[in-house]
């Protein structure tokens, strides 16, 4: 079940990489934008920041053995959360 959206690109998780508490980042990254969770979405500015530089380098899987053969970029993009947009 996806309890939590990476903010920068919006892939579900089912686990917060910010903790219960959601202020405590585990600075692991994100499987499909490669963000550090803590530093590159430490704030709406630097996950756009993020964002658009992991869109113009061609939106590449940080880990690509593990994108999903049927993965779609747009609808994924709709779940950043909307303070991150």
């Amino acid at each position: 079940m996806i309890i939590w959206n990476c903010r920068v690109c919006g892939l579900g998780y089912d686990e917060s990489p910010w903790g219960v508490d959601d202020r405590t980042p585990d600075f692991t990254f994100c499987e499909c934008c490669g963000a550090e969770f803590g530093y590159n979405d430490y704030s709406p500015e630097s996950a756009r920041r993020h964002r658009a530089n992991w869109l113009e380098g061609g939106a590449s899987w940080h880990y690509p053995n593990l994108k999903p053969l049927d993965w779609r970029l747009e609808p994924q993009l709709t779940f950043i959360p909307d303070r991150y947009r």
